[in-house]
């Protein structure tokens, strides 16, 4: 990729092909994280709502599909409860 020197403040130049690839403007935010011993600068979106918007895209809304399996937890629970009383 290359190399940066480190000034003196500790700051560093991503250099301009990376800016670029990764659409890193002016005044925009990077995460700076250690990830196995090594610094990784990660770009966050300008807009974290709205690149998060569809992520969970499923094909029913989710509180539905909560509320149909929350039906199942029910019954399953109910059955283990009947047989327990059984006993």
């Amino acid at each position: 990729m290359g190399t940066v020197l480190v000034s003196s403040k500790g700051q560093v130049v991503i250099p301009k092909e990376l800016r670029e690839k990764y659409g890193i403007e002016p005044a925009e935010k990077v995460e700076v994280t250690e990830i196995d011993n090594r610094i990784c600068v990660i770009p966050l979106p300008v807009n974290p709502i709205k690149e998060a918007r569809g992520m969970l895209k499923m094909g029913k809304r989710a509180t539905r599909i909560l509320l149909e399996e929350r039906r199942k937890d029910k019954k399953f629970e109910e059955k283990r409860v009947k047989r327990w009383l059984k006993k």
